[in-house]
């Protein structure tokens, strides 16, 4: 079995006009990584995976709104990387591109996942190993990625905010419960949000307002 990196390398680029947070993380041994909402700008994301020298084994979508999914068919016709949503997302991912044409933007059509996740789940990468957290409320399927001292949490945590509930297949009390779960992590575990600045769980813990919402 090959060993857990004990730093895996995370790359980041804030992308599309809605400002989207992508984040490589790769495997320094093997090369092996992920790349998570890729949401837009698929040549600087490509140019980003050749400068770190790395190896896309997959593409992971926390959740299937347009701004997080727009780059997925430039880089799965690249990479031939797997893409992986979770499996109550089906429906949102599928309708991706008739969101973006309601607000205004144009995405191209989306290949079918390769992978349906679910709660449990493990998503992993030569020695890249991350837990799939279903953590709905934003979205119905979406997703968290926890492992090795950080948790991805997309577009269900950001630092000193939560996503909002007014989308299709939003649910504000299932999003609290998705934010109470995140709130059991180590205080030490860094937040890696869709959107925002990077946080850590016991800061959001002092700091976020949500906290008042439970």
């Amino acid at each position: 079995m090959t060993e857990k990196p004990a730093n895996p390398k995370i790359s980041s680029l804030t992308v599309g006009p809605l400002e989207v947070n992508t984040f490589l993380i790769a495997d320094p041994t093997t090369g092996d990584a992920i790349i998570i909402d890729p949401g837009d700008e698929p040549d600087r994301i490509l140019d980003m995976i050749r400068e770190v020298g790395a190896v896309l084994r997959h593409i992971v979508c926390t959740h299937a709104h347009f701004d997080h999914v727009g780059a997925v068919p430039e880089l799965r016709e690249e990479t031939g990387a797997t893409i992986i949503i979770h499996r109550d997302e089906s429906e949102i991912y599928e309708a991706a591109s008739d969101m973006a044409a309601f607000w205004g933007y144009e995405i191209d059509p989306l290949p079918p996942p390769d992978i349906l996740v679910g709660e449990g789940d493990e998503i992993k990468a030569g020695g890249l190993r991350f837990s799939v957290m279903h953590t709905p409320g934003h979205s119905p399927g979406g997703i968290c990625l926890y492992g090795h001292g950080v948790v991805i949490t997309g577009d269900t945590l950001f630092a000193g905010s939560v996503g909002r509930t007014d989308f299709h297949g939003g649910d504000i009390n299932k999003l609290k419960a998705s934010f109470r779960r995140l709130m059991e992590l180590p205080g030490e575990t860094k937040v890696l949000p869709g959107h925002g600045p990077t946080s850590t769980i016991g800061q959001e813990k002092r700091e976020n307002f949500f906290i008042h919402e439970l």
